[in-house]
């Protein structure tokens, strides 16, 4: 594979290193070196997205902004090849795309320390912010209603309706909490409506794995893997970080009392989101950054349930019942989010005004 890959970038095939990178669970990754250079190749999981040259083309157009608005950003954009794409396909018609290896960084998989929340938070602010001159209705759409809460809420009824019996029966008693819990969908859907919140260019997947950090001084450097970059509202972004930051415990863990909300965690989000981002949110957007939290948990105890009653056929699972077992995390984690919503309203708007 990588002898007809590689030499469309003008890699020599005879002269070159290939071993496996990363654990993504969307795409496959390796590291490649050649000629005394790194570089990372990629082939792109046409299950997950069936449109891959949609998000080769939202690569080039913000490639193209950063460079004429922003050279110093550092924007870690795929390599031309020789045919001057930013991809190449192979003979079965599979999408592969060159990165340059960015020396002296690293990412991580857990958010360990407030500062790395602060880092990471900053960086996905950075990028929203610096791309507030862009139109985000030229990006393509690579997920549809990837983050739209009120078609994963029907989604959720339709299979209360037509799910397995036995797993619904199961269900019972975290089927009550989510239907009692539906005011949330009605927020977003309020929000939308009332013209308070903007369409901006927003990542969509703002976990701590996709930022990358300088391993001298454990800086943000910038945010990676771009492929679900879509115009959508910031809460979707700032969402994603509560609910992944906050608690040591992530999404897989069984012991429930290990699930918390870190006081601390939640301002360095605060600090280094509204950073980059305050001056770019209206004052009624930023009432809604705490909400983000409960928006972005809510979301994923549906769609991990909604699997469950539908016989697991969307995420991957190891052992019996394991989505149920992920949707019951996440309604703990919401619970506990609830528990100190106020608590952590106070430390925005101590933030933002001062008081």
């Amino acid at each position: 594979m990588f002898g007809s890959i590689l030499p469309l970038y003008g890699l020599d095939e005879s002269e070159y290193s290939v071993k496996a990178y990363g654990n993504g669970l969307i795409n496959h990754t390796w590291k490649i070196i050649s000629a005394g250079k790194e570089y990372l190749l990629q082939k792109i999981n046409q299950q997950v997205f069936p449109r891959p040259g949609d998000i080769m083309d939202n690569c080039r157009l913000l490639s193209d902004y950063f460079k004429t608005n922003y050279p110093d950003y550092l924007f870690v954009s795929p390599l031309k090849a020789k045919n001057d794409q930013n991809y190449v396909m192979d003979a079965e018609n599979n999408y592969y795309r060159l990165f340059p290896f960015v020396n002296n960084s690293y990412t991580c998989n857990t958010v360990s320390r407030p500062t790395l929340a602060y880092e990471a938070a900053k960086q996905f602010g950075k990028f929203t912010s610096l791309l507030a001159g862009f139109d985000p209705a030229r990006l393509h759409l690579t997920i549809p209603d990837f983050h739209n809460l009120t078609l994963r809420h029907q989604q959720f009824e339709q299979a209360l309706l037509m799910g397995a019996r036995q797993r619904i029966e199961k269900s019972a008693e975290i089927i009550t909490f989510l239907k009692n819990q539906s005011a949330v969908v009605e927020i977003f859907e309020k929000m939308k409506k009332d013209g308070s919140s903007k369409l901006r260019v927003i990542h969509h997947d703002a976990k701590i794995n996709n930022v990358l950090f300088d391993q001298g001084n454990d800086r943000g450097l910038c945010v990676i893997d771009l492929d679900t970059v879509m115009p959508g509202y910031y809460i979707s972004d700032v969402g994603d970080m509560l609910r992944t930051y906050l608690s040591p415990a992530s999404e897989e863990e069984k012991d429930f009392n290990r699930i918390e909300i870190r006081e601390e965690y939640f301002y360095e989000v605060v600090k280094g989101y509204l950073g980059e981002m305050q001056s770019e949110l209206s004052e009624d957007e930023k009432q809604y950054f705490v909400y983000a939290g409960k928006f972005a948990i809510y979301m994923q105890a549906l769609r991990f349930l909604t699997d469950f009653l539908n016989n697991d056929r969307y995420y991957q699972t190891q052992y019996q019942d394991q989505n149920l077992v992920r949707a019951n995390n996440q309604v703990v984690l919401m619970k506990r989010f609830i528990e100190k919503e106020e608590r952590l309203n106070q430390i925005l708007q101590a933030y933002l005004y001062g008081s």
